[in-house]
């Protein structure tokens, strides 16, 4: 189980860190999105500085389970949230994006639980 664990983070700490850098750049098509789903440009250095938290947080959940675990819940509430605006803003095609990285801190948080 434990090994299953450690994929999952690895997957979860390196998809949150390349979309937190994403959004440190300022990448054109996430500007788009934003705009799109209704979320102010000015949000969009907290939300990558959450997800750089979250994802060096179920990291060191490796070490230290707490923090792991309250990381890992902390992004499931993130990515929850994602899904929400997506979904109000009625982009459904696009809810496959934020619920892939839901389902990875879902995992995350599952597993760490799960695990001795």
């Amino acid at each position: 189980m434990f090994t299953a664990y450690v994929v999952v983070v690895v997957a979860t700490v390196v998809s949150n860190i390349a979309a937190a850098i994403a959004d440190f750049v300022r990448v054109p098509w996430i500007l788009g999105n934003m705009s799109k789903n209704g979320v102010p440009h000015s949000w969009l250095y907290p939300l990558g500085i959450a997800k750089a938290v979250g994802a060096l947080g179920v990291l060191a959940g490796l070490a230290v389970p707490a923090i792991g675990v309250a990381a890992a819940a902390g992004l499931v509430l993130y990515f929850i949230g994602a899904v929400v605006t997506v979904a109000r803003a009625r982009w459904y095609s696009h809810l496959p994006f934020p619920a892939a990285f839901l389902l990875l801190a879902i995992g995350c948080l599952v597993l760490r639980l799960l695990s001795p």
